[in-house]
Formats: C-alpha cells, sequence, structure tokens
C-alpha cells in the first residue's frame, strides 16, 4: 500500500527590513547596539537610509558590513580626541574657529570607506541631506559614500556645508531626521526607525525662573524634531527610542553606554520585529528563561 505523504506546511516568508537612522550625534552611537542585536538574531538589513550621525553609522555599515570594527572606532575614542571640536564650539570669535581646524568624527572612519561608491556598498544606502538654498531634502544614492556622508553630518553653524554634484549641502535632521520615508520608499517591507533626538519635554516641571526658561529653549530644536518625526515615522513598522536624551551630542568617549542602550531598547522589541518580519525569535538561555518567568505578568 502506498504511503500517503504528508502535506508540507508552506515556509513562512520573510520580509525585506529596512532601517531608518536617525541624527543625533553622539546619541547616535545607539544605531550600533541596535545593528549588534538585529546581527546576532540572524535578521538580515536589506536597506539603510540615514541622516547625519546615522548616515555615518549606516554608511559604513552598508559599505564594510563591519559591525565589530565600527563599535571598536567609537569605543575607542578618547576625550583628547575630541578637543579640537569642544575648543572650536567654545571659541567667541566665529572667524577664529574655521570648519578646517576641526577634525570631525567621519576622519576616523574615512581610511576604511574612503574609496568606496555608495552604488558599491554592499547594502543599498541612501544618506539625507538639506538643499541650503532653498531647504529642500536632497537623498543621496550615488557618487562618493564619504562625500554623501560629511553633507548628511554637516550640522549648520558647526560645520561647513559640502559643495556636491553642484549644490550646497547640510545637515539632513532639518528636513528629514529619522528618514523611514526614503527606507520604505527604498523597498523596505518592513521598516524599523530609530529616533535619537526628538522628545516632548515636561514644561510643566519647569519653574518660571532663568534656569527654566534655559531649559526650555534648549529643549525647543528637540521639540521641532518631535513634531516632524511623529509624520515621517508613520511609514515605520516599529520605532525604537534608545534612552540618551541625558548625553550631549558630543559625548563620543561615552560610546560604549550609549551602544548598550541601543542594545537594550533593541532586546525589549525583538520579538515584535521577528514576529513581524517572519524571522524566528532566537533561542533563550536558561537565564534569561528564568528573568522572563520571574516578570512574566500572566502568572
Amino acid at each position: 500500500m502506498q504511503k500517503k505523504q504528508q502535506k508540507k506546511e508552506p515556509k513562512s516568508k520573510k520580509k525585506s527590513v529596512g532601517l531608518a537612522l536617525g541624527g543625533g550625534g553622539a546619541r547616535g552611537l545607539a544605531h550600533i547596539g541596535v545593528i549588534k542585536v538585529l546581527r546576532q538574531a540572524g535578521i538580515d538589513i536589506d536597506y539603510i537610509a540615514g541622516t547625519s550621525m546615522g548616515a555615518l553609522v549606516g554608511g559604513f555599515y552598508a559599505a564594510t558590513q563591519d559591525v565589530d570594527l565600527l563599535e571598536k572606532l567609537f569605543s575607542d575614542i578618547k576625550e583628547k580626541d575630541m578637543l579640537p571640536l569642544r575648543k572650536m564650539l567654545r571659541a567667541h570669535n566665529k572667524a577664529e574657529s574655521p570648519f578646517r581646524d576641526s577634525k570631525p568624527v567621519i576622519e576616523i572612519l574615512k581610511s576604511h570607506i574612503k574609496n568606496v561608491s555608495i552604488e558599491k556598498c554592499a547594502i543599498p544606502f541612501a544618506a539625507i541631506a538639506t538643499d541650503v538654498k532653498n531647504g529642500d531634502m536632497v537623498i543621496l544614492r550615488k557618487g562618493s559614500l564619504t562625500d554623501a556622508i560629511q553633507a548628511s553630518a554637516a550640522l549648520p553653524m558647526i560645520f561647513a556645508p559640502v559643495s556636491l554634484d553642484g549644490k550646497l549641502l547640510s545637515d539632513g535632521g532639518m528636513v528629514d531626521p529619522v528618514p523611514a520615508d526614503v527606507v520604505r520608499d527604498m523597498g523596505a517591507e518592513f521598516v524599523i526607525a530609530i529616533d535619537v533626538s526628538s522628545r516632548w519635554p515636561d514644561i510643566t516641571q519647569e519653574t518660571i525662573s532663568i534656569h527654566g526658561i534655559k531649559s526650555i529653549i534648549a529643549d525647543a530644536l528637540p521639540v521641532l524634531e518631535h513634531q516632524l518625526i511623529h509624520r515621517i515615522i508613520e511609514k515605520a513598522n516599529v520605532v525604537i527610542r534608545p534612552p540618551v536624551m541625558n548625553y550631549h551630542w558630543i559625548d563620543f568617549p561615552e560610546a560604549r553606554e550609549l551602544i548598550k542602550m541601543g542594545i537594550d531598547e533593541t532586546e525589549i522589541h525583538l520579538k515584535e520585529i521577528c514576529k513581524g518580519t517572519g524571522y524566528s525569535e532566537p533561542k533563550k538561555t536558561p537565564v534569561q528563561k528564568f528573568v522572563d518567568f520571574l516578570f512574566d505578568d500572566t502568572l
């Protein structure tokens, strides 16, 4: 008698994954932690779009696929490496602190990606910049990778705009702080957005004093970003917000802590990401299972 063949269950199709990496200076080092967790979970990153620091981290990873090197390069940054930038920020006379005298963080990475074009990146990549002449968003998807990163990260009044393809380009955070819309348009079916720069401050806690007014003014840019990002990240399936807002944008010597925050926050969302993308959730260690048991609200 012929043995009846069992019907095979169709394999679940994995969705293509896109990362939208926001700007935020040193706070963007949390992006490295996000990438590390996704890699360790076996989740492929199929598309990356980045703004400012997100362009730097995302561009380097798109070209090299070496997150360990990226982590090492930033973890080795010391306070003395940031002194030229700090000196420039403290200078009273702007004419005495030109861009050419500073050493932007991109210099640390240039030796590894200096000859790479965006078209040759292992992962499709786009950097977001702003056309300073008209305020239009510029999406950089071809040409020199380092030029694109430098344009995307050219923070106004700190770094000089970059001349590229007949345009004068500056920081992309002014037009698209977390480019979830761009990475979706690139072809990503499942978009993970990482926001490390926006927040809505609780001004009810601020007293009406000079200190309170200064604090509210200092929060103005994150508030504007919050409003802009709120509309953009509707294109995202998951939004990850590592708790990095207490760090300054030039706190690169705190890289290890910032990367760890990205790791911890991504692990919280990992189950949701796996479910949404069709990837299997990584097997947990006995310790992780015990911790889950202790904090299981259903028991």
